[in-house]
Parts: C-alpha cells; structure tokens; sequence
C-alpha cells in the first residue's frame, strides 16, 4: 500500500491530534486497515531521522517491498509506519 498524498495529511493530522499512543495505533489501524503498523521506543529507532516529528510521536515510513524492511522517505514506496512516543516532549 504506497501512501498518497491525502493518506500522509491524514496520518499527520492524527499523529498531532492524539493524546496517547494506544489511542493513535487503535485510530491508524482503523483508517488504515491495509497499512502495518509498527511501535517502537526512541532507543530502538537509533539515529534515524523521522518523516515527521510531533510534540507526542515521531511517523516513520517502511518500504517492506524486498525481503528485509527499510526506513524510506518517500511515501510512494511506503508499505507501513512505525509509531514512536517521543520520551521528552519536542
């Protein structure tokens, strides 16, 4: 499932709305039944820049197209997200 433009403002508008991370998982999940979804600390992402930061979370994209899966900044090629609560508020 390659994301469209109107999916990423989607995706933005709930990841800067949402309050807990259990409340936007539920939410992603049901507006985006094809999309995986992955949660993950701050330690486990290392170094890697976000595609988006919010006060709350951190939306990276996945293109899981080959055998292993890869962060990707280009949203056509992204076959999932990975949700990160952001220990300290940004």
């Amino acid at each position: 499932m390659a994301l469209q433009e109107q999916d990423v403002r989607d995706l933005e508008a709930l990841f800067g709305a949402a309050s807990t991370a259990m409340e936007l998982a539920s939410e992603v999940r049901r507006r985006f039944p094809g999309l995986s979804l992955t949660r993950c600390d701050p330690s486990d992402i290392g170094v890697e820049e976000a595609f988006r930061s919010f006060p709350k979370f951190d939306l990276h994209l996945v293109d899981g197209r080959d055998h292993c899966w890869q962060l990707t900044g280009d949203p056509a090629c992204a076959t999932g997200i990975v949700l990160v609560a952001n220990k300290v508020p940004k």
